[in-house]
């Protein structure tokens, strides 16, 4: 299990922003804040509510799938 990086809440804001972003990928946010994507992932799983979190997942996941740069 990935532990959540200890940032502060702006921060935090700022990556979650980012992540629900479809338009930044993973690379992104490690160059600017140095958070790996399980970081990312264990971030958006302690912030948001569990629908929310599952729906980001399948949203990412399913992308991911249909194009070859994608998060």
């Amino acid at each position: 299990m990935v532990k959540t990086p200890d940032l502060p809440q702006d921060i935090i804001s700022e990556i979650i922003e980012m992540a629900l972003s479809d338009h930044v990928p993973f690379d992104t946010i490690r160059t600017l804040h140095g958070v790996s994507p399980d970081e990312v992932k264990a971030i958006m799983r302690s912030n948001l509510k569990t629908g929310s979190y599952r729906a980001w997942r399948k949203r990412v996941r399913d992308f991911g799938d249909r194009r070859a740069i994608y998060k």
